[in-house]
């Protein structure tokens, strides 16, 4: 393994370091240190069977506890293996891919849809700002979490300031770690009140479930490590704001395809859901320890080494998805005009939120919800009348997480 650490260069270069170095070496496994560990880089999906086995690789340790204390949460189901993550994870399964997520698809564009008749009143509108509120609004009725409108705009900060400040050691970190300890209390004390019966809430809500549901040895879980979960559900729904902006971002530099968006297609706006999340910056890497001394391609992994999937290089490999650096929906259609339909992908094809298996790896259950509600707000977007005033809408890729720099601010809006 190389002796210098890449820990610096790797906050440095944000989502190019770990494709910069595979460059570099000329092939896709490359062996670096991050934060003082021997670590693997891995991609495609070779790489990505290998990184979820269990036996080769494990998520309990591995997180950065900055990561934990801003993203995910301490004792979240990210940081769980074995029997502990299959029985928790079986929570979030049935919570994220089931039948619910049209009713909460319904709740976030009816919000959309009242939110926009409020921002044609108003002189600008900050997207990704006011996409934040409308997927808070939306998710908290749906999960059964209480938030009066006066809450709302300070509660949909704290959710995106969790995922704006995992990466980076700037003041927004500081501002993560304190949100997260805001909410986790907050969201604790409401489920010690449901349990208390002081509080009722819709049975089989998400509420419901997280403070009634029993891990692996048959316990409940700490009201603290309950709250961390319903966080779990809300904190990455608020985060599809980003793929809005990123969305607004596409609809500026390739016109084109407003129109059929348009439409309501339903086989286009998903295409364009996937494409957005395929083409633009959200995780860079993924990643976990090896337990044991193991094997990838002939070459010996150490025990406690890092494995990381290059997620944002997988999505760019001109092998699986050419002309990669070109904006295409059309990639994801198995046919052409209004009969086409969305193209099967494969589990370890197209990696934005994880590979593998949702209900059984460690892949993001969330993923269905991603896709559902970026497609419905694509096409809301694209039906909206709007200026895009002189902004920065640069996307820094040495930034993580990516986003248009301005936040994608509109004037003269008017609902479609």
């Amino acid at each position: 393994m190389p002796r210098l650490d890449q820990s610096i260069q790797m906050l440095a270069r944000g989502y190019a370091w770990l494709p910069d170095l595979r460059r570099a070496a000329g092939r896709d496994t490359v062996r670096t240190r991050l934060m003082v560990r021997p670590t693997l880089g891995l991609v495609g999906a070779g790489g990505a069977r290998f990184l979820y086995d269990e036996r080769n690789v494990r998520r309990s340790g591995a997180l950065p506890e900055p990561v934990v204390s801003t993203l995910f949460g301490h004792g979240a189901v990210h940081t769980l293996d074995g029997e502990p993550h299959r029985v928790r994870k079986a929570m979030f399964v049935d919570l994220l891919m089931g039948e619910g997520i049209g009713d909460l698809v319904d709740r976030v564009t009816t919000a959309w849809d009242e939110a926009a008749q409020r921002w044609a009143q108003q002189p600008q509108v900050v997207l990704m700002d006011a996409a934040a509120e409308v997927l808070t609004r939306g998710v908290c009725d749906w999960a059964a979490v209480p938030v009066s409108e006066d809450e709302l705009p300070a509660l949909a900060r704290d959710l995106t300031t969790l995922v704006d400040g995992f990466a980076t050691g700037a003041p927004r970190h500081w501002r993560a770690r304190r949100a997260r300890q805001r909410r986790e209390a907050w969201l604790a004390g409401i489920v010690e009140e449901v349990r208390s019966g002081r509080r009722s809430v819709p049975a089989g809500s998400v509420l419901d479930v997280v403070a009634g549901h029993r891990d692996s040895d048959g316990e409940l879980l700490e009201p603290r490590v309950a709250a961390v979960e319903v966080l779990n559900v809300i904190r990455p729904t608020v985060a599809v704001c980003w793929f809005v902006g990123f969305t607004a971002h596409a609809l500026h530099h390739w016109p084109a395809i407003r129109e059929r968006l348009r439409t309501g297609e339903p086989a286009f706006a998903t295409a364009v859901a996937h494409e957005v999340r395929r083409f633009y910056p959200f995780a860079p890497f993924i990643g976990g320890r090896s337990p044991r001394a193991v094997e990838w391609e002939g070459e010996t992994v150490p025990a406690g080494a890092m494995v990381l999937l290059d997620l944002f290089g997988q999505n760019h490999d001109p092998e699986l998805f050419p002309e990669p650096y070109a904006f295409r929906p059309e990639r994801f259609l198995d046919g052409e005009g209004a009969g086409a339909a969305v193209r099967r992908i494969g589990p370890w094809e197209l990696v934005p939120q994880g590979a593998g298996d949702p209900r059984t790896g460690h892949r993001c259950p969330g993923e269905d919800i991603t896709v559902a509600l970026l497609s419905a707000l694509a096409v809301r977007l694209a039906r909206l009348t709007y200026t895009l005033p002189p902004q920065d809408l640069e996307i820094s890729l040495s930034r993580i997480p990516a986003r248009p720099a301005s936040g994608v601010v509109l004037t003269a809006v008017r609902p479609g």
